[in-house]
């Protein structure tokens, strides 16, 4: 639906709503909010991949030879991951990661 459906039914469009709440884009507090939505993203990818292979955070860690304190800060979106560290925990998981740039 575009903007004018969404209005025309009474409803406010995500845009608009993500707009009053953390600036236009470009506003560092906008750059801040999708910063934190990608963390959170890979977060929920690396949690449901580590699932789909049966392992638990203590497991992966283990494998990867971090802490399991780590892993749950990432699937959490609390950690700030390098992507040399990214690829290795989805390697652990037997899975390999690309990137698109958009």
């Amino acid at each position: 639906m575009n903007k004018k459906d969404l209005e025309a039914l009474g409803c406010t469009p995500i845009e608009d709503l993500i707009t009053e709440d953390f600036g236009t884009p470009g506003t560092p507090q906008r750059n801040e909010f999708e910063s934190n939505c990608e963390a959170f993203i890979i977060g929920e990818q690396l949690k449901a991949e580590r699932l789909k292979a049966g392992m638990t955070q203590e497991q992966l860690a283990a494998k990867i030879g971090t802490k399991k304190s780590y892993i749950s800060r990432i699937e959490n979106g609390h950690a700030d991951i390098q992507l040399s560290t990214l690829f290795k925990i989805f390697q652990g998981l037997g899975r390999k990661i690309s990137f698109k740039i958009l």
